[in-house]
């Protein structure tokens, strides 16, 4: 590691925004050489991450979640913990491009200096959450974040991805939005550890309604942890109703896996999954750049787009490249 990558993680370690900001756009960098001083750099900071409670949030758009977001960082703040935000923000499937309006949306919580708000593109990752988005959440650790909050894209896949970083997955909800049946059918129940509806002050009657139907829905999904019955709460973040005891419920799921020995058991096994992940990128990469697939990849996938041959033969073919 050179001097310049050494006071990087110095600036890490000392809380400068200026030094988390540069880490990230580090690990978010594609260049072959900027991965390998991301790593090195991950490497010398890993032994101070983990300290902070990583919390997944995800709705559909329009559920309001970066104006909860803001309030409970804000909330989180005025008892004396510091909060960052990785807001991922989908990618134009055109133009590669993202609108990044997170940091504007949440424009009183990124003024404050206990907080750091990371919107970064999706750029076509599965789920839409972006391919760096774990080492960013280790980066904020590092820089002694207490609550690290990954905001989901809310759409496709995001949901299974957040829920496969983080401590706590959180799902908003909108009173008006059909049959509550439907979550079950998106298997979004199944990953929830707290359902909140959101924007309850807009219609209470039919907020209290969809809260019951969740709650009768909830009896129908075994959820991922044995030891914690799913709240559904009402709240609304643009008059804070009900944020305390969304923050109250976080922590004593917290303290319920803690105790029961599920929180590591889950940290743990998200860093297996994450590994292997990796490797199936790599393996991906070294694939493409075998010199015997790569003379041989554009016509064989020409066979397939052209109907001429069957995608599990074009894989076949490529494949047995790499048996010689």
């Amino acid at each position: 590691m050179d001097a310049t990558d050494s006071a990087l993680v110095a600036g890490v370690l000392a809380r400068e925004r200026r030094a988390l900001a540069k880490a990230i756009t580090l690990v978010e960098s594609t260049r072959a050489d900027h991965r390998l001083r991301a790593q090195a750099l991950l490497e010398a900071l890993m032994p101070q991450t983990g300290g902070a409670l990583r919390i997944g949030l995800s709705g559909a758009p329009g559920a309001g979640k970066s104006t909860f977001i803001e309030r409970l960082g804000i909330d989180l703040i005025g008892r004396g913990l510091r909060v960052a935000v990785l807001a991922v923000d989908p990618s134009s499937s055109v133009n590669g491009g993202s609108i990044l309006g997170d940091k504007t949306r949440m424009e009183a919580l990124s003024l404050r200096d206990e907080a750091f708000i990371r919107p970064s593109p999706s750029s076509g990752a599965l789920g839409g959450v972006a391919h760096q988005t774990r080492e960013a959440l280790l980066l904020c650790e590092a820089a002694g974040f207490d609550v690290v909050i990954v905001e989901t894209v809310g759409v496709g896949q995001s949901e299974v991805a957040v829920a496969g970083m983080t401590d706590l997955f959180v799902v908003l909800q909108l009173a008006h939005t059909g049959d509550e049946l439907q979550g079950i059918k998106k298997g979004i129940l199944e990953l929830a550890d707290l359902v909140i509806y959101n924007k309850a002050d807009i219609d209470a009657r039919a907020t209290e309604l969809a809260c019951g139907q969740m709650r009768s829905a909830l009896h129908m999904v075994r959820g991922h942890s044995a030891h914690w019955q799913v709240p559904v709460l009402q709240a609304s973040a643009l008059t804070g109703a009900g944020m305390v005891a969304a923050w109250d419920s976080m922590q004593q799921f917290r303290t319920s896996t803690q105790e029961s020995g599920e929180f590591e058991a889950r940290r743990k096994r998200q860093a297996l999954q994450w590994t292997w992940a990796m490797i199936d990128e790599g393996m991906k990469d070294l694939f493409r750049q075998h010199q015997a697939v790569r003379a041989e990849l554009d016509a064989t996938l020409g066979q397939v787009a052209d109907g001429t041959l069957a995608p599990a033969a074009a894989a076949a073919r490529l494949l047995h490249h790499l048996k010689t």
